[in-house]
C-alpha cells in the first residue's frame, strides 16, 4: 500500500512539473488514501504554476480531512499566500502554525518573513524575526526583503549593516528592491560598493541591475551593462542573458534581442517567451508562431504570450483559437490570459465567445479578480451588452480607478449620459481620484448624450479642480462634442486656441471636419481638410473622402466628383466599409463591393424591413 502511495504521489509530482496538472489534479482526487506527502505534492504544484487560490483552496480541505499539516504544508502555503499578497489567508497560517507548535521551525520562520515582506508588512516581518531563536541567512535575507520591497530603505539599510555577513544574495536584494522603485543612481552606486567590498557580483546581481534598467527604459544603461556582462566573462549566464533578452524585447530592439537569443546556448522558457514576446511586439506573427512552436516546452506564459501578441496586432480569431488550445491542452489559464482572450472578444464585439470566456473565467475562481472584472466590463460594453457590463462591475469586490473608467466608458458609448454622471459622482464620493482618462469617458458621454455644457463644466475643472493637464485625446474630444451639438465656430475656435503643438492640431482637425460635413460648413470644412492633409499626407485618402462628403451633404455634386477624380488619378482607393455579426457561433462579415452566398434573402429581408419602416400602420393591421 505504501509503495502505491509513493508511485501515485511521485507521478503527481511529474505531471504538475510538467505543467500538466490538471491531470495531476484528477489523479490526486482518484486517490483513496493521501498522506502528508501527496497533500504537499499538490499543493507545490499549484504554487509553482502560479495557482495560488487553487493552492488556498486545496489547503482548506486538507485541513477538513484532519490531515495535519507539516513543515513542508506551511512553508509552501505561506508562498502561496506571499505570492498572490493574500495577508488575510497568511495570517491565519501563522496562527495555525503557532497552534500546531511549528513556530521553532527556522524554514517556516523565514516563509513567514517572506509572506509578510510580500503583502508590504515588513513590522510583521521583523516581529517573527525577533522571536526567532535561530537564525540563518536565508533569515536576514528574507528581513531585508520585506523593507526593500516596501520602499523603505533607511530600515533596509539598518538590516544590511547589521548583517553578520554579507553575502551576495543580500547585495542583489538591496539592488534589486531600489531598482523595483526607479533609484537607478543609487542602484549604480549600491553595485560599485558591492565590487569594492571584494564580493563578486553574480548573475543574479546583473540580471537585477538590468531588470531594473528595463522597467526604468533605460537604453544608455542597459547597453552598458551589457558590455560589463560580455566583460566579466557572464554572458554565458542563462540569468543574465534572460534579463538581457527581456531588456531589449522591452525596447523593442528586435534586431538586438534576436542576436541575443541565437548566441545563447542553453535556451529556457523564459528565453522563448521572451522572443515570442520581442517578433509580437514588431507585428511580426509568423516569427512568432514558428518560435512557439520551436519550443520544447511550453508553460502558461508561452502560450498567454501567442495570445496577448495576437490580440495586440488585431488578430483576435487567432487569438481565441490560441485559448481554445490552451483549454484543450489541459493547462490552467491564469489572470493574465483572460485579460488578453477578453481585449480579443472585445476587439472582434463578438458576445457569445465573450460570454463563453466569461463562464471560463467564474470555473476558474477569476470573477472576483480585479483586473479581470475590468476586462469583462470592457468587453461587454464593447460588444454592445451594456447590462452584461453592469453586472460585471457590480461583481467587482475592490474596484479600483480602472473599474470606474471602464464602467464610464461603458456608459459613454450607449448613449446613457445621466448613468454615467451618477457614477462619476460615486467615484468622486468614495475617494477615488479621477485621472486623464476619466475625463476623456466624460467628455465622451457629454458628446455623445448631447450635454454640451456639463462637457464644459468638466472641461474647466479638469485642470482648475483636479490639476490635470489637457492632451491631444481632450481637446479632440471637446472638440467633437461641440460640433455634434452644432457649435462649429466654438469647436474651431478650441481646436486653434489649443493646437500649439502638432499632434493636438491634427486629432482636432479630423473631428472638426466631421463636424462641418454634417452641418453643412463648406468653407471651413474645406480649409480645415487642406490642413489636415498637410499635417497627416499618410492619410491622405481619408481626407479626400471626409471631403467628398462634406461636398454631397452640401448638395454639392459637381465638386464632389471633382474629389473622386482626384482620388482616381493619384490612385488612391478608399477602404471598403466592413460591418460583421454573429449568428450560430458562426461570424460573417459584410464588406462593400462584396456579394455574399446568401444575397438574395438578405435584400428580400432588407425589402420587407423597408416596408415596415415607411408603412408601419401596415404591419399593425396586419398583427
Amino acid at each position: 500500500m505504501h509503495s502505491i502511495l509513493f508511485q501515485i504521489t511521485s507521478k503527481i509530482t511529474s505531471l504538475a512539473r510538467s505543467g500538466y496538472i490538471t491531470h495531476a489534479r484528477k489523479l490526486f482526487d482518484e486517490m483513496t488514501k493521501r498522506d502528508a506527502v501527496a497533500w504537499n505534492s499538490m499543493l507545490t504544484g499549484y504554487s509553482h504554476l502560479g495557482l495560488h487560490q487553487e493552492a488556498l483552496s486545496l489547503f482548506h480541505q486538507m485541513r477538513t480531512s484532519n490531515t495535519k499539516p507539516d513543515h513542508f504544508t506551511f512553508t509552501t502555503i505561506l508562498n502561496a499566500c506571499g505570492a498572490s499578497s493574500s495577508l488575510r489567508n497568511g495570517t491565519k497560517i501563522h496562527a495555525l502554525v503557532i497552534v500546531l507548535g511549528c513556530q521553532s521551525s527556522i524554514p517556516v520562520n523565514n516563509s513567514l518573513i517572506d509572506m509578510y515582506g510580500k503583502c508590504l508588512c515588513p513590522f510583521s516581518a521583523n516581529t517573527v524575526f525577533q522571536e526567532m531563536i535561530d537564525s540563518n541567512e536565508v533569515s536576514w535575507g528574507s528581513l531585508l526583503f520585506a523593507y526593500t520591497n516596501s520602499g523603505q530603505f533607511d530600515a533596509a539599510a539598518s538590516v544590511f549593516k547589521s548583517m553578520p555577513k554579507k553575502v551576495d544574495v543580500a547585495w542583489n536584494i538591496m539592488i534589486s528592491g531600489l531598482g523595483q522603485y526607479g533609484e537607478i543612481e543609487l542602484c549604480l552606486e549600491m553595485f560599485k560598493e558591492m565590487r569594492e567590498s571584494l564580493c563578486e557580483p553574480d548573475q543574479w546581481t546583473y540580471s537585477a541591475l538590468i531588470s531594473a534598467f528595463t522597467e526604468s527604459l533605460e537604453l544608455v544603461y542597459g547597453c552598458m551593462m551589457h558590455a560589463v556582462v560580455i566583460k566579466t566573462g557572464w554572458s554565458s549566464a542563462m540569468e543574465a542573458n534572460n534579463s538581457i533578452l527581456s531588456f531589449y524585447a522591452k525596447l523593442g530592439s528586435l534586431n538586438d534581442a534576436v542576436k541575443v537569443f541565437e548566441s545563447m546556448g542553453t535556451l529556457t522558457q523564459v528565453s522563448w517567451n521572451a522572443i515570442i514576446d520581442v517578433f509580437m511586439k514588431a507585428g511580426d506573427t509568423s516569427e512568432a508562431f514558428l518560435s512557439f512552436q520551436r519550443m520544447p516546452d511550453k508553460n502558461v506564459v508561452s502560450w498567454t504570450s501567442m495570445i496577448t501578441g495576437y490580440a495586440r496586432n488585431g488578430y483576435g480569431e487567432e487569438a481565441l483559437d490560441f485559448f481554445v488550445g490552451m483549454i484543450r491542452n489541459c493547462l490552467l489559464p491564469d489572470d493574465f490570459t483572460f485579460g488578453a482572450v477578453l481585449h480579443a472578444c472585445s476587439s472582434l464585439a463578438i458576445l457569445g465567445h465573450g460570454r463563453m470566456v466569461h463562464g471560463c473565467v467564474i470555473r476558474h475562481g477569476f470573477h472576483a479578480h480585479v483586473y479581470i472584472g475590468n476586462g469583462l466590463v470592457n468587453m461587454y460594453a464593447k460588444c454592445g451588452d451594456l447590462e452584461g457590463s453592469n453586472v460585471a462591475f457590480n461583481d467587482i469586490y475592490e474596484k479600483d480607478l480602472v473599474s470606474f473608467n471602464s464602467m464610464l466608458f461603458a456608459f459613454g458609448l450607449h448613449g446613457k449620459g445621466t448613468q454615467a454622471l451618477q457614477l462619476y459622482e460615486d467615484m468622486v464620493a468614495s475617494g477615488i481620484k479621477p485621472d486623464k482618462v476619466t475625463f476623456i469617458g466624460l467628455f465622451l458621454t457629454c458628446s455623445h448624450s448631447g450635454l454640451i455644457d456639463k462637457g464644459l463644466e468638466f472641461f474647466e475643472s479638469m485642470r482648475l479642480v483636479h490639476g490635470l493637464s489637457f492632451n491631444m485625446d481632450h481637446v479632440a474630444c471637446m472638440v467633437d462634442m461641440l460640433g455634434r451639438g452644432g457649435y462649429v465656430a466654438e469647436a474651431k475656435e478650441m481646436a486653434v486656441k489649443h493646437s500649439k503643438t502638432g499632434d493636438v492640431k491634427h486629432s482636432s482637425c479630423e473631428p472638426l471636419l466631421g463636424a462641418c460635413s454634417t452641418h453643412g460648413e463648406v468653407e471651413t470644412g474645406t480649409n480645415v481638410g487642406e490642413t489636415l492633409k498637410d499635417l497627416e499626407p499618410h492619410k491622405e485618402t481619408s481626407y479626400y473622402v471626409l471631403r467628398s462628403n462634406l461636398y454631397c451633404a452640401s448638395g454639392r455634386w459637381k465638386e464632389a466628383e471633382m474629389v473622386r477624380k482626384k482620388m482616381v488619378d493619384e490612385g488612391l482607393k478608399k477602404i471598403p466599409g466592413c460591418s460583421w455579426i454573429e449568428v450560430g457561433n458562426k461570424v460573417t462579415a459584410f464588406v462593400a463591393g462584396q456579394s455574399q452566398p446568401c444575397m438574395e434573402e438578405l435584400h428580400t429581408t432588407l425589402h420587407f424591413l423597408e416596408l415596415e419602416m415607411r408603412h408601419p400602420c401596415f404591419i399593425d393591421c396586419e398583427n
